[in-house]
């Protein structure tokens, strides 16, 4: 993926434009890379272009935690800084005392 082509970044708390979630982005594909199945079941007056990056979030609700993916046309920033408490978080971030979320370390084996 090229710098910058992405309007947000891993590590970012974002928010869906339309429901009621938000969630941590934990990784970024730079166009649509799911299955027509799953587009196709996205009503077609909310469904978005295949064209632009799509992210894939630890997402949470008020009801539950959940993995997402969503295009960038339906996320804003969450300036809420509230903690998530998806518990997959914890094995891939770390968040500082600013409440910024940063990837933790990969080890290679």
């Amino acid at each position: 993926m090229k710098a910058g082509f992405a309007k947000f970044t891993i590590g970012q708390v974002v928010k869906h434009r339309l429901f009621e979630f938000r969630g941590l982005i934990f990784d970024v594909d730079p166009e649509f890379d799911n299955t027509e199945e799953w587009w196709l079941s996205i009503p077609e007056d909310i469904r978005p272009r295949k064209d632009q990056p799509f992210y894939h979030l630890f997402a949470e609700n008020a009801e539950s935690e959940y993995i997402a993916y969503v295009s960038e046309q339906n996320l804003v920033p969450d300036p809420s800084a509230e903690p998530l408490r998806n518990p997959l978080i914890e094995e891939m971030f770390d968040r500082d005392e600013r409440g910024l979320y940063r990837a933790k370390p990969i080890l290679a084996h």
